[in-house]
């Protein structure tokens, strides 16, 4: 598949990205698309993924000990991974790109970018919100 051309598995993806504002992991945007185009693989839709997350079209979380995530927001900001239902959402901190004012470390390291995942409890697990507990 030519990676520049823009296809309709492509947009597929794009917009359920966009339409999943809870941070789906590959497998969830799989999992809603081929419910409603079964005719659409596994392989096109984490290719395609990974063609949007590198283009910057979207937004690919790593989540140390967790699966990894996307996300629409492709503006600069920090991630937040519940303990409890382990559930990602943004997190209004400020963002600072003033780490990588330096561009390298005493080591020898080219910094290129920064992705800052908190972790804690999110307001439905610890009580907090309305709804109360979360689903586990």
């Amino acid at each position: 598949m030519d990676s520049t051309r823009n296809t309709i598995q492509r947009d597929i993806v794009l917009t359920m990205v966009r339409s999943m504002t809870d941070h789906p992991s590959a497998d969830a945007v799989y999992a809603k698309i081929h419910g409603e185009y079964p005719s659409i693989s596994r392989a096109t839709v984490y290719r395609n993924l990974e063609y949007l997350s590198r283009s910057g079209q979207i937004l690919h979380v790593e989540m140390p000990n967790g699966a990894d995530c996307y996300d629409f927001n492709t503006s600069d900001h920090c991630h937040i991974r519940c303990e409890k239902c382990k559930k990602v959402f943004d997190i209004s901190v400020p963002f600072s790109t003033r780490i990588l004012e330096n561009k390298t470390d005493p080591d020898g390291f080219l910094i290129t970018k920064c992705n800052v995942t908190f972790t804690g409890i999110c307001p439905a697990c610890s009580g907090v919100s309305e709804g109360g507990a979360c689903n586990e």
